[in-house]
């Protein structure tokens, strides 16, 4: 893949689709990984108004300062981009404290309304800033295994590197100047308020994941890894499937009508 002109060919789509629009840019929520860090270069470089916003939920200070230091990377560098810091954790906190003790208590869905509260707030800041909601969803986590938060992360305007595998996110990150410290950092959802990573709650890593995703050989000929990592790889597709399909429709039958 040649990654300078896949750099070019994002940023040219990013462009263009927003000249499209009655909108003036974009707005991205950088949370210190490598996807965010690329989508919001690559909105960086079409010179059109770009929001970078931080949103620690109680985060970890790896991935805070992470955030941070790539901000003022990108400040540095362009001229069009523009920083906001909102700290969700007190109304986090606040919901914790208004849902039933039963939810406040499950994990899952708690983690999951944390990617809710920063999709509500990208949304509110972004229409009033004329931008629109860019999301930074690889192909593993968005068609593969649907790593993401249905409505959280998932609910977004525009996907532009949604169809790069993480091995390529992390790639073309190199190519166009990503600090780093988040090109050395372990993939995380940064949703648990700990250190797991990625490959900790998916059981696999991502370059493990791709494969498992174009697989079409013989599975007798596999050993017991990639059987495992074939399983955990259907397992999630499967599971996640309706994050990655239209919401149903009930069709009302022309005979009822």
């Amino acid at each position: 893949m040649n990654y300078s002109k896949v750099a070019e060919h994002i940023t040219s789509w990013l462009a263009e689709y927003c000249s499209n629009t009655s909108l003036e840019g974009f707005i991205v929520g950088v949370s210190g990984g490598i996807d965010s860090a690329l989508t919001s270069t690559l909105c960086a470089q079409t010179g059109r108004k770009t929001l970078l916003v931080n949103m620690p939920i109680r985060q970890s200070s790896a991935e805070y300062s992470r955030a941070k230091n790539h901000i003022f990377d990108l400040k540095s560098k362009f001229d069009n981009v523009e920083e906001i810091e909102i700290d969700l954790t007190p109304i986090f906190d606040l919901l914790e404290k208004t849902v039933p003790e039963t939810t406040a208590k499950h994990g899952l869905s708690m983690a999951n309304s944390r990617a809710r509260l920063r999709m509500t707030t990208l949304y509110a800041i972004g229409q009033a800033n004329a931008c629109l909601v860019v999301g930074t969803g690889n192909k593993i986590e968005d068609f593969g295994v649907g790593f993401y938060t249905k409505y959280g992360d998932g609910g977004v305007d525009i996907s532009p590197i949604a169809d790069l595998t993480k091995s390529q996110v992390i790639a073309l990150s190199k190519e166009i100047g990503i600090i780093d410290e988040i090109l050395r950092a372990k993939p995380t959802d940064g949703l648990w308020g700990d250190n797991r990573s990625d490959e900790d709650q998916l059981g696999a890593s991502y370059p493990e994941l791709e494969w498992a995703m174009t697989f079409t050989g013989d599975e007798i000929e596999l050993n017991e890894r990639q059987k495992a990592v074939l399983k955990i790889y259907r397992k999630f597709n499967a599971i996640n499937k309706h994050k990655m399909e239209p919401i149903p429709v009930c069709k009302i039958p022309s005979t009822l009508n």
